[in-house]
C-alpha cells in the first residue's frame, strides 16, 4: 500500500531533523551524558518536528547502542519501539483522552517498572486539550515521578498550558523552518523518489508551506506528475492558485481603480478553476509585502515572503499609500474570513474587488482614512482640487446680470480674485447702510445711476471712534463666511470641515485680532495648527486690507456690543465737511 511522503520520510535520528539544530544538539548532549530530565515540553507550530523529536528521544533513551546521542535504530529496543510492539513507550492523544479518569489510569499504571526497556515514556500530543481536572491530576506525578518514568508533552498552543505544568518541564520551542531549508529537503526527497522537481517548483512549495516541512511534503505529494517536470506552473495548476503574475496584474488593476479589468481577471481565473479564497489570500500576501516595503524600506527585506521581482514591487509600491494598503488588507482579511459562511463565494469576491478599486464605496474607518490620505497627497502635490468648482459659475451669472441694472446708491462689493464665494455671499440681498458712514441724498430728480454724480465721503480717521465702530460692524457679521470661502484649498482637508461648520467654529475680528471661537478642546486642536492659523490670518488680512493676528478660544463668542456711536453722532459736522469739499455749496450756521 502506498505510504504518504511525510510518513515515509519522517526523520529517524536527530541529525535528520531539518531546521531545529538548537533543540536537537541539546537533546543529543543530554542523551550522551545521561543528564536527562523527567519531563519535556515541546512547543511550536504544526509540521516543525515536535512529535518526531519526541519519538526519536524515546528511542534514544532506551537504545542499547546509542551513537553520539542518536538511536541506532538497529537494536531490539529501537525496532520494538518503532513498530509499536513494546508497550512501555506509549503515545497518547490528549484530544481524545482529555478526561480526569484517563489521567488517573495513566498515573496508576506509571508506577510500575517497564518490562522490556529501561524507561517508561509517555508522549502526550496536543496536551493543551486536557481538562482542568486532568491537569490537576497530572501535577503530582509530573513533579515527583519514579526514576524509570519520562513524560514528553507536545502542544501547538502554549498559552493554554497551565503555568504549574510548564514550570515542571524543560521547554523547547520549535521555530518555523526556513524556506531555503524546506526547498533543499524537498529536492532531496524528490530525487530519492524519482520525482522530477524543478528548483522554482521547490521554492514555490517551500513558500506555500509557511514554515512546516510536513505541509511541504504533503503539497509535493499532491503535485506529483509522473509524465513531466514539476515546475511553478504545474504547482499552481495542481493547487488551484493564480500565480504571482496574475496576482500582480490584478493588484495593478486595483491600484489604478480599473474595476472592469479586475472583474474580468477574476472571472477568467474563476472559470479556470481557481479558488476565490486562495486568490484573496494571495492578494492579501502581496498587499502585506507592499505594506512592509513602504513602512520598513531598510530592514523589511528579510520579512518579505518573496516571489515577486523588484520591478513589479517598485511599480506597485509607488502607486499605493500605506493607508490604502491597510484598507486593502483589512477588507481582504474580513472577506476571506466570511467566505466560509457565504452563500455565493464568487459574488462576495467580486464585491470585495469593487470596493478595493473604488474606495468611495468602502464606508469603513480604514476606507475613510485611505480617501482622506489620497486627498491630502493630491493637495500637497499641487492643489489639483482648486480648479474643480466649475458648477459655481452658472449660479454666479444671475448675480452679475443683476449688478448691471441701474439701482440707486448701490455700492460695488469687493470679492477676492480667483476664489469661489460661499453660496450665502453670491445671492445675498443688499445690506442696509452701516452706521458711521452717512450718505446725503442729492436734491435732484431721480436719474440713472450712471448719470448721477458720485458723492465723495469724508474718510473716517483711524483713531476716531466712528471709524473703529464702522470697521467692527462691517466685518463682524459677514467677514467669517468670506474667510471660510477664501481658505478652501489652502488648509488641510481634515481641518476645513471644522472651519466651515458654524456650529463648531465662529470667527470674530476685533481690531487686528481674529478670534476663532470653537465648541470643544478637540476642535481647538484640529483648527489650532500653526499652518491652519497662518492661512486663516493671511486670508483675513487680504479681505480687510491690513495685517491680522489669529487666536483660538473655547467657548461661545460674545454678543457684539451695541454701537454707541450712532446716537452720539452729530450730522451737522458731516454737513460742514461736505460743504468744504464742494465750492458750490454754502452752508450758514
Amino acid at each position: 500500500m502506498y505510504q504518504a511522503l511525510y510518513r515515509k520520510w519522517r526523520p529517524r535520528t536527530f541529525d535528520d531533523v531539518v531546521g531545529q539544530s538548537h533543540i536537537t544538539d541539546t537533546l543529543k548532549r543530554q542523551v550522551a551524558a545521561g543528564r536527562l530530565s523527567h519531563a519535556y515540553l515541546f512547543t511550536g507550530t504544526r509540521g516543525t518536528g515536535k512529535t518526531t523529536c519526541a519519538k526519536i528521544l524515546a528511542r534514544a533513551v532506551n537504545c542499547e547502542h546509542p551513537v553520539n546521542g542518536n538511536p541506532c535504530n538497529q537494536c531490539p529496543s529501537c525496532l520494538g519501539i518503532e513498530n509499536g510492539s513494546i508497550l512501555d513507550v506509549l503515545e497518547l492523544d490528549a484530544a481524545s483522552n482529555n478526561g480526569v479518569d484517563q489521567v488517573r489510569a495513566l498515573r496508576d499504571e506509571a508506577v510500575y517498572t517497564p518490562a522490556a526497556v529501561r524507561k517508561r515514556v509517555y508522549i502526550v500530543d496536543e496536551v493543551h486539550m486536557l481538562s482542568t481536572a486532568a491537569f490537576n491530576a497530572l501535577l503530582k506525578i509530573l513533579e515527583e515521578p519514579p526514576a524509570h518514568l519520562m513524560f514528553i508533552l507536545a502542544t501547538t498552543e502554549l498559552h493554554k498550558v497551565p503555568a504549574t505544568i510548564k514550570s515542571r518541564c524543560q521547554q523547547f520551542s520549535f521555530k518555523r523552518i526556513l524556506a531555503g531549508d524546506i526547498a533543499q529537503r524537498l529536492s532531496y526527497v524528490a530525487g530519492e523518489e524519482g520525482i522530477q522537481l524543478a528548483p522554482e517548483g521547490a521554492a514555490l512549495l517551500a513558500r506555500l508551506a509557511d514554515g512546516g516541512l510536513r505541509d511541504a511534503l504533503s503539497l509535493l505529494d499532491q503535485c506529483v506528475n509522473p509524465s513531466g517536470v514539476i515546475g511553478e506552473a504545474e504547482v499552481l495548476s495542481a493547487l488551484g492558485l493564480a500565480g504571482n503574475l496574475e496576482t500582480a496584474a490584478l493588484m495593478d488593476h486595483i491600484a489604478q481603480g480599473n474595476t472592469a479589468a479586475a472583474l474580468e481577471t477574476l472571472g477568467r481565473l474563476y472559470g479556470a478553476g481557481k479558488d476565490v479564497g486562495s486568490l484573496l489570500g494571495e492578494l492579501a500576501g502581496l498587499a502585506r509585502d507592499l505594506l512592509v516595503r513602504k513602512t520598513a524600506p531598510q530592514g523589511g527585506a528579510a520579512l518579505l515572503t518573496g516571489g515577486y521581482d523588484e520591478t513589479t514591487m517598485r511599480k506597485l509600491s509607488n502607486q499605493l499609500e500605506p493607508q490604502r494598503l491597510m484598507q486593502m488588507l483589512s477588507l481582504l482579511q474580513q472577506t476571506a474570513a466570511d467566505l466560509s459562511r457565504s452563500g455565493n463565494r464568487r459574488t462576495d469576491a467580486e464585491l470585495c474587488l469593487i470596493r478595493l478599486c473604488d474606495t468611495t464605496l468602502d464606508s469603513s474607518p480604514a476606507g475613510l482614512s485611505a480617501r482622506l490620505a489620497r486627498l491630502e497627497e493630491r493637495l500637497a502635490q499641487g492643489g489639483t482640487f482648486q480648479a474643480q468648482p466649475a458648477p459655481a459659475q452658472p449660479a454666479a451669472a444671475p448675480v452679475q446680470a443683476k449688478a448691471v441694472e441701474p439701482q440707486p446708491q448701490t455700492q460695488p462689493q469687493s470679492q477676492p480674485s480667483g476664489e469661489d464665494l460661499p453660496p450665502w455671499e453670491e445671492e445675498r440681498p443688499p445690506l442696509p447702510e452701516e452706521p458711521g458712514e452717512p450718505v446725503f441724498p442729492v436734491p435732484e430728480p431721480p436719474s440713472p445711476a450712471a448719470e448721477r454724480p458720485a458723492v465723495r465721503r469724508r474718510p473716517a480717521s483711524p483713531a476716531s471712534p466712528a471709524g473703529a465702530g464702522s470697521k467692527a460692524a462691517g466685518h463682524s457679521a459677514d467677514l467669517w463666511p468670506a474667510v471660510v470661502g477664501a481658505v478652501r484649498g489652502k488648509v488641510p482637508m481634515s481641518d476645513y470641515p471644522f472651519l466651515s461648520n458654524p456650529a463648531q467654529v465662529q470667527g470674530r475680528l476685533e481690531g487686528d485680532l481674529l478670534t476663532l471661537w470653537v465648541d470643544s478642546d478637540f476642535t481647538r486642536v484640529m483648527v489650532g495648527k500653526a499652518a491652519t492659523l497662518r492661512a486663516v490670518a493671511a486670508a483675513t488680512g487680504a479681505i480687510v486690507g491690513q495685517p491680522v493676528r489669529c487666536a483660538v478660544s473655547v467657548g461661545v463668542p460674545p454678543a457684539p456690543a451695541p454701537t454707541a456711536s450712532a446716537p452720539e453722532h452729530d450730522n451737522l459736522e458731516d454737513l460742514l465737511a461736505l460743504g468744504q469739499q464742494f465750492d458750490s455749496i454754502i452752508i450758514k450756521e
